[in-house]
């Protein structure tokens, strides 16, 4: 199981333009970790706890509604 590196995600972050930390978070480990796969970006997110709060305030429970979070769908 991969965990977020958090020290490279804070260096990540200080040359993103993206203002919601959630979305440079998901930016980062589809960059960092070369992930594409909803379901392997959302294990990894609820194995961590501090993605797993930033997952929680956004009631994304699945990887359904992750993936409807990141396409902009209305669920």
């Amino acid at each position: 199981m991969i965990q977020i590196n958090w020290g490279e995600f804070k260096e990540y972050k200080k040359y993103s333009h993206e203002k919601d930390n959630f979305l440079v978070l998901l930016n980062f480990l589809k960059s960092y970790y070369n992930m594409f796969s909803t379901l392997d970006i959302y294990d990894v997110l609820v194995n961590d706890d501090t993605a797993l709060l930033m997952l929680e305030k956004r009631k994304i429970t699945s990887p359904e509604l992750l993936e409807d979070y990141i396409f902009g769908r209305k669920s």
